[in-house]
């Protein structure tokens, strides 16, 4: 007879994902093992191979879960009503909200997502595509005149969005909402209309 899955399945999941990125996040994912991760989550390590087979299939369960959650919050924004610098800001404070308290994953996907498979890897840099082609789409929105013409010139504008994006989180890890809201406004503005912008 098959084993039925417990009521609490999918949120015990994601209880080990958060537990065992804290885990590998602060040990290294080469030295931490599934004791620590196991001990890290209150559970026996047998109980963990329940859930998750390796090391491997649940550093793929963080990220995953961590990219595929970003490109729904913000790829599912609804900007079609705004003017395009609102659209812009918007979603670029969307992206920092999202970052706020994701710090393990953040520095997991930085980090570790070359030692997936590349089957695995593929996967979350389509999340991650969709995601930059949406910032991209806005930029272009706002600047058709510059970008039409110049994909190039799009693609390392849109890069360096993200850079500025990066920067806030590598830096301001503790910043509360308001403070997200700000630098997405200054990340905005400094875009589209260069330092005097600000």
């Amino acid at each position: 007879m098959a084993r039925t899955i417990a009521k609490d399945h999918d949120e015990k999941r994601a209880q080990i994902l958060r537990a065992a990125a804290r885990v590998f996040a602060t040990e290294g994912f080469d030295r931490a093992s599934m004791v620590q991760v196991a001990e890290g989550c209150g559970i026996s390590k047998a109980n963990l191979y329940h859930y998750y087979g390796g090391k491997d299939a649940i550093l793929f369960g963080i990220l995953d879960e961590h990219l595929a959650t970003l490109r729904d919050r913000v790829c599912g924004l609804d900007l079609s009503g705004m003017p395009p610098d609102e659209a812009l800001q918007t979603c670029l404070r969307e992206i920092l909200l999202a970052y706020e308290g994701a710090d393990h994953e953040h520095r997991l996907q930085v980090d570790y997502t070359d030692k997936l498979a590349p089957e695995q890897q593929q996967a979350l840099r389509g999340y991650q595509k969709e995601l930059v082609g949406f910032v991209s789409a806005l930029l272009m929105r706002n600047a058709p005149q510059v970008f039409s013409a110049d994909a190039e010139k799009l693609r390392a504008a849109t890069m360096s969005v993200f850079g500025m994006l990066n920067w806030f989180y590598m830096w301001n890890a503790g910043a509360d909402a308001a403070e997200r809201q700000r630098y997405a406004q200054l990340v905005t503005r400094m875009t589209l209309g260069g330092l005097p912008a600000i």
